[in-house]
């Protein structure tokens, strides 16, 4: 993911410009063997969406009822650094023990996306971009059940969302609580195709799920817009949140207010914070984040003038958290003497190559500060994306985020416009 200050700092708006390359992590690889009479909805809401979720399991059923024999779907290839992505036709590949075959309905653009198409990545190519999905079980194993993250049974039809990555379970860090950094981790968006074609990532019509991967049912209530950035943006504000702990009546300052910032913000006003300042050099976004729990705005710009009049200087020692969201190696190097005693600095944002920072560690050790680093996510912590989506969806206007919906076939120039215009989030759907 990237950070956010710094992503609007190195993009590029001019059009047409379009991939380069994307980090990948060391890939687990699954196994290469691997009418008339038509029922009528009910009147009501809550009849109808009754009705809806058994018609689309029925449907669904019905078409895979030989597995994945014969069903074909598009991908959107990215082969080479700044060139279109190419769409593909595929057999779709059968599913073995433990794996779903997933039909998307919904994937967002994320910065991280952005970030590989800037060319500030590298990546084993062919790849399939994409890792904030939605879709709807399309194929299930024969041997066994696959449950979710909650221990439900998955079904033919229901609507899902997973983790942004599939761990073995069994490896020393996988052992020690950190999935996330398993030694096989395999990271969905990100990793090279193989033959046969498993389309891994959301820039297609169907996602393969291996076994190790944290599957969550997400139900009908939130809308593919507030809830595809769930297993990204959502789910690792979430878990800076469990590192920073309990933020109620606190003074907490967040920078960077695109996706992560806004989202920062929104959890802590839900969460009970006193006061929640967030920093950007963009206005617009500022406003944007009024929407979302926000209560100040400041705009500021790194200067190297010593009189220039910094915004933050009036707001030394006055923080119980900062989250650091933007990546930029001067928000990281100002966080510091922001807290107060007894802070906690959360760096989110730091996830490409920058110049070493400088910290005073006199301060940090007479303040008892505590700075700690969040890069993706625990299952839990997916689990709490959610239940928050769907706590505070009449209350922080998320699908608004959200700001054009294109269809896959448009692939390129949904990449176009969110390279121009640096929306919050531009959906990709089938």
């Amino acid at each position: 993911m990237l950070g956010e200050m710094e992503l609007l700092a190195k993009a590029t708006t001019t059009s047409g410009f379009r991939l380069a390359v994307a980090t990948v992590a060391r890939p687990w690889r699954p196994s290469p063997d691997g009418g008339d009479g038509a029922e009528k909805p009910p009147s009501g809401d809550g009849g109808y969406n009754l009705w809806h979720r058994r018609s689309v399991r029925q449907k669904m059923a019905a078409k895979s009822e030989k597995g994945s024999d014969g069903m074909h779907g598009r991908i959107a290839v990215f082969s080479q650094p700044n060139a279109p992505l190419n769409l593909e036709t595929h057999a779709m590949p059968s599913v073995q023990t433990g794996e779903v075959l997933v039909r998307v309905t919904c994937c967002t653009i994320c910065g991280s996306d952005l970030h590989s198409i800037s060319g500030n990545r590298t990546v084993d190519v062919p790849t399939i971009l994409g890792h904030e999905i939605v879709g709807r079980v399309a194929v299930l194993p024969d041997a066994g059940p696959v449950r979710d993250l909650r221990g439900d049974p998955l079904h033919v039809g229901d609507r899902v969302t997973w983790s942004i990555a599939a761990s073995c379970g069994t490896c020393r860090n996988c052992g020690r609580g950190i999935p996330q950094k398993c030694e096989q981790l395999f990271k969905y968006g990100h990793e090279r195709l193989g033959t046969p074609i498993r389309p891994s990532g959301g820039f297609s019509d169907y996602c393969h799920l291996l076994r190790g991967t944290a599957i969550l049912r997400i139900g009908e209530v939130l809308s593919d817009a507030e809830a595809c950035p769930a297993n990204c943006a959502t789910a690792t504000v979430a878990a800076a949140h469990r590192i920073a702990g309990d933020v109620k009546e606190s003074r907490v300052l967040i920078f960077g207010a695109g996706m992560l910032g806004v989202t920062a913000a929104a959890m802590s006003s839900h969460f009970g914070a006193d006061e929640v300042v967030i920093v950007d050099p963009v206005p617009q976004r500022l406003q944007t984040a009024r929407k979302f729990g926000a209560t100040h705005g400041i705009h500021w710009m790194p200067t190297a003038e010593p009189n220039s009049g910094d915004p933050l200087a009036s707001l030394h020692g006055k923080f119980d958290v900062v989250f650091e969201l933007s990546g930029a190696v001067d928000a990281v190097e100002a966080s510091p003497q922001l807290l107060d005693i007894g802070g906690r600095l959360i760096l989110v944002g730091s996830v490409s190559p920058s110049r070493p920072v400088e910290i005073n560690p006199e301060l940090v050790v007479r303040r008892l500060i505590r700075i700690e680093g969040v890069h993706n996510y625990r299952p839990s912590d997916l689990v709490a994306a959610i239940d928050f989506l769907s706590a505070t969806r009449t209350k922080f206007p998320f699908a608004s985020l959200v700001e054009r919906t294109f269809g896959l076939a448009a692939i390129n120039e949904a990449i176009d416009f969110a390279m121009s215009d640096r929306p919050f989030r531009v959906a990709i759907t089938p």
